[in-house]
């Protein structure tokens, strides 16, 4: 190779392959404040913070069609039914639907007495003085006003110093009580946002946010929320965690204002976020249903709130019917919900995987059989949480594809059918299943798989139980009895220590082959089989049966599983054994 083409090789390897794909453009987070001695990493959360909806505002913004008065109002009963107890419902003075809506509310008594509706205004006298006029008449309402405070903004946007931005903030402030006055009749609460709080130095966020407490004065009775969005996700959780905590450390008047978080998705750490800062010392979270907001979206409450859930911590809102608040949302919102979406998805708490569908049955297993240990706790593998605790049920815990293992069609069977496989015969009939499924190339459903069942072993071709009779003399087990094989009707005589063993010698004797007992199983199967919900499974004709025996024999050398099914726990041994012999016939045939 020439130099020229070994230099030009060595320009290939570290120039890229897009080069447009540039990380050098960006520079590193610059507004995390020095906080060496930081508290939240050692706390937990023990309760749930208050919780506002913001889907009628926030969320409604973001939509390629935003809502109707109509579509917002049973998204509203919806939350209401949740148990949100603060909901923003919209940006009055921005449009004459967002008004209408808030009046229709109001005149129209839709809003319980423990719940406080909530709206958005500009820092601007015009805006606040409509946003106002829309409230009038509400038993209580947070006016909740707003102006941006980060650096992009105040120089690239506004060309604003940080005192006139500041002088912005103190100017809506004043606005507010100047508009409060003209409503006694509500109960006001004020709410502050400094926008883009994440992008904006802490401590000249605390600067902000101080001058406008100076003005409503929340240590004299004026309700005060003081809320910190990360309007756009710009840093890992972590580091907003620490803006939080020093923001609450540093405020004049802290202990007087409830501390509220508004995190977005940006970085799809949301939730984190909002939940670190929790732990940093926030009172209060924002978000909406399923997340869905500006851009990559808001903290999904839901999530947030099943976390907690799921640490045994009440969350204080009710999903008991999530397939019902999913439904509403997503028709409202005209947004499709991701299979994989945490806790709502169709798919979370499906299991294709065959350690996972393994390790799901033996946990359930063994809480059943192990119930005085138990505790009443939810302990599962792979399932955080007890699926009909949010109305979901058991039937797609585990399904069935080229993935699946021994377990999870094991799981299907016992579930649905009441057949509870040896492990022995697990393995057996997960090697047919999953080539049916690797043929098919889809997911098998639960009565392909109770065909396929049926197919392979109990229905044993020309092999057929006739009659037959079991005479114990001596202690010696003596068989005589008619049996359908290779189109003929044969007799069948053996002895042995017992009815299986003496029908097995006999066997033998008619076959010339050498037949051994290598595993037994047997168990009572009801007619109908209740599944772990709790509802009923009618079982057809081929299951319906009080007795199972699983037989795994030797034949001439090579192991075979048969399966047989009968009222009589001894005749389903017997049609068990000819079922392996079956499986033997066709095995040597193929």
């Amino acid at each position: 190779m020439s130099q020229q083409a070994t230099a030009n090789t060595a320009d290939a390897k570290v120039t890229p392959k897009h080069a447009a794909f540039d990380y050098k453009k960006y520079r590193p987070f610059a507004f995390a404040p020095l906080l060496p001695d930081r508290t939240w990493p050692s706390k937990t959360i023990e309760k749930s913070p208050m919780w506002a909806s913001v889907d009628l505002r926030d969320g409604n913004q973001a939509l390629i069609d935003p809502m109707t008065i109509e579509q917002k109002m049973r998204f509203f009963k919806t939350i209401v039914g949740v148990g949100f107890k603060e909901i923003e419902i919209g940006f009055p003075s921005a449009a004459q639907v967002e008004f209408d809506f808030a009046r229709k509310l109001i005149e129209e008594d839709h809003v319980p007495n423990d719940v406080t509706l909530q709206v958005l205004v500009q820092a601007r006298e015009h805006l606040i003085a409509r946003t106002f006029e829309s409230l009038a008449g509400a038993r209580r309402a947070i006016v909740h006003v707003y102006n941006s405070t980060c650096r992009i903004q105040r120089e690239k946007v506004y060309g604003k110093s940080k005192e006139e931005i500041k002088e912005i903030a103190i100017t809506g402030a004043n606005l507010l009580v100047k508009y409060a006055a003209k409503y006694p009749e509500t109960e006001w609460v004020f709410q502050y946002s400094p926008e883009s709080f994440s992008q904006t130095e802490t401590e000249y966020a605390v600067e902000v946010c101080d001058a406008v407490c100076e003005v409503w004065q929340p240590e004299n009775g004026q309700e005060v929320i003081l809320n910190l969005p990360a309007t756009v996700e710009a840093s890992m959780p972590n580091v907003f965690a620490d803006q939080v905590e020093y923001f609450c450390r540093n405020l004049a008047k802290r202990e007087h204002v409830t501390i509220s978080l508004h995190t977005h998705n940006d970085r799809g750490c949301a939730v984190a976020a909002a939940e670190l800062g929790v732990l940093a010392g926030a009172d209060r979270i924002e978000g909406t249903l399923l997340g869905n907001g500006e851009r990559t979206g808001n903290m999904d409450v839901m999530v947030m709130a099943m976390n907690l859930f799921s640490q045994g911590v009440d969350p204080e809102l009710d999903f008991s019917d999530m397939s019902e608040i999913v439904q509403v949302v997503s028709e409202c919102n005209n947004l499709p919900v991701h299979p994989r979406h945490p806790y709502v998805g169709e798919l979370v708490f499906t299991a294709f995987s065959g350690s996972h569908q393994d390790a799901i049955k033996k946990s359930l297993d063994y809480n059943e059989q192990h119930k005085d240990k138990t505790e009443n706790v939810w302990d599962v593998a792979y399932l955080p949480i007890d699926p009909a605790h949010i109305g979901r049920s058991y039937q797609d815990v585990v399904r069935i594809n080229s993935q699946s293992g021994k377990g999870g069609v094991a799981y299907i069977l016992q579930r649905n059918y009441g057949f509870n496989l040896p492990r022995w015969m697990q393995i057996d009939f997960s090697g047919v299943v999953q080539k049916q499924a690797e043929s098919s190339a889809r997911e098998l459903q639960n009565d392909e798989i109770l065909q396929t069942f049926e197919d392979t072993y109990l229905q044993q071709g020309d092999y057929d139980l006739l009659d037959y009779s079991v005479n114990n003399k001596g202690g010696e087990v003596f068989f005589n009895g008619q049996v359908h094989m290779n189109n003929e009707t044969i007799t069948v005589e053996g002895s042995g220590n017992g009815p299986l063993s003496s029908f097995i010698d006999g066997l033998a004797k008619h076959t010339g082959k050498s037949l051994h007992i290598i595993n037994y199983a047997e168990h009572a199967v009801n007619p109908q089989h209740s599944d772990v919900d709790g509802n009923s499974v009618d079982n057809d004709n081929k299951t319906n049966a009080n007795a199972a025996a699983y037989i795994q024999l030797n034949v001439d050398g090579e192991v075979y599983s048969g399966i047989g099914t009968c009222s009589s726990t001894v005749s389903a041994m017997l049609k068990g054994a000819l079922s392996a012999l079956a499986q033997a016939k066709t095995a040597t045939a193929a």
